[in-house]
């Protein structure tokens, strides 16, 4: 929107609202691995997505404003939610103008109002639990229409990918051995972080091959472990992960065309091509499939309609696919650290410690010198309830 810049006459004094340097990114995962404690969040975010939120709570900013609107009222998304739950202001829908702050130069937040010095260059609206609330149930009736495009999304990609998805023409030659072994892909998406973490006991006895997608690399290598391959369009990946000896398969476009082969060609390393439309996850999945995989693991993947809208990408409908051709080698680790929450009780870890106990006391007493260093202990034993006796008659 349109907003006439306004000079504030107020007394000088201390500020209302919240005050801090902008950081300026029209792409939300960008700007989450700069963002600082205090800083402004300043981007251009249409149906801001869970896991976009979820990279901003992390990064703790003073506030987030936002070009575009948060809830379109296409689906319920849960970004602008977890912010405002998470007591972050949120300036919604604050117009275009704001991406032209410089990196850096200091704004502050009045309210509605977003003020560089003592002039207002935006204005928007301040989101709250009720206003949430409130958009989001108008969402909820904008699934249908979703559903629909979803449903012709679907038939599209099954027209394009018929060959792949059915005899897995187009999958290229790789390096790396997967037949007959578990393969375990990983995508920076929900619960990510506590999956893996909850997975390292079947890591460490399976040893399967780590697939990361874009970002899902430095995920596995978070963890304490090393991808056998990247897979992806290398947007979102560090150059650290491209380097760290993984065999690289850039996810091409289906006419051939592969933004992210020049930068991994620029840091001097080599690449598989994969040309497919879809998304790189369901890249991966069918790679693993086609090479021979035993048992396919997905950490992090998109599962449900609104997961796939979060993406805001129509080939979302790909993955619906790409998971009928996996069939019953996949399973998906989605939310196993929920399902792994509880805790060992209390009376069974005092049982644990009793038993133990009782355990090295055998087996001190199976010993000679164990015997006497017991038979001294017994008599230090007798010498102070002696004395406490003694205090008492």
């Amino acid at each position: 929107m349109a907003i006439s810049i306004r000079r504030r006459t107020q007394a000088s004094g201390p500020r209302p609202g919240v005050s801090g340097p902008a950081r300026v990114d029209r792409r939300t995962k960008n700007l989450t691995k700069r963002l600082e404690p205090g800083d402004v969040a300043v981007i251009d975010h249409r149906d801001l997505d869970r896991v976009s939120a979820e990279s901003l709570v992390a990064a703790r900013p003073a506030a987030v404003v936002n070009a575009a609107t948060s809830i379109s009222g296409r689906y319920p998304n849960v970004g602008p939610e977890i912010l405002v739950t998470a007591g972050i202001p949120v300036l919604d829908d604050a117009g275009p103008e704001v991406m032209s702050l410089k990196d850096g130069q200091p704004v502050w937040l009045d309210g509605a109002d977003l003020w560089v010095g003592e002039q207002r260059i935006a204005s928007g609206h301040l989101l709250d639990e009720d206003s949430v609330q409130a958009q989001m149930h108008e969402a909820r009736a904008g699934l249908a229409v979703q559903i629909e495009a979803f449903a012709t999304n679907t038939m599209a990609y099954i027209r394009k990918e018929r060959d792949l998805l059915l005899d897995g023409i187009g999958v290229p030659p790789i390096t790396t051995e997967i037949e007959g072994r578990h393969c375990l892909i990983v995508v920076r998406g929900y619960h990510y972080k506590e999956d893996l973490e909850t997975l390292r006991p079947y890591i460490r006895e399976y040893r399967p091959i780590l697939i990361g997608v874009d970002g899902g690399a430095d995920a596995i290598i978070e963890a304490g472990h090393r991808p056998d391959l990247i897979v992806g369009d290398m947007d979102s990946v560090s150059d650290a992960a491209l380097r760290c000896g993984a065999e690289l398969v850039v996810h091409a476009y289906r006419d051939g065309r592969a933004p992210g082969l020049a930068r991994v060609e620029g840091l001097g390393l080599d690449a598989v091509v994969f040309p497919a439309a879809g998304t790189s996850e369901d890249v991966a999945m069918l790679l693993a499939d086609d090479c021979g995989a035993e048992l396919i693991v997905a950490v992090g993947t998109h599962v449900t309609l609104v997961e796939f809208l979060d993406k805001g990408r129509d080939g979302q409908a790909s993955t619906f696919l790409t998971r009928l051709r996996v069939g019953g080698k996949l399973v998906d680790a989605k939310g196993v650290s929920q399902l792994y929450r509880t805790r060992v009780p209390g009376g069974m870890l005092v049982v644990l410690v009793v038993v133990g106990l009782m355990a090295l006391f055998a087996a001190i007493a199976s010993t000679p010198t164990g015997q006497a260093w017991l038979q001294v202990l017994a008599a230090r034993w007798d010498d102070i309830r002696s004395a406490v006796v003694g205090i008492f008659t």
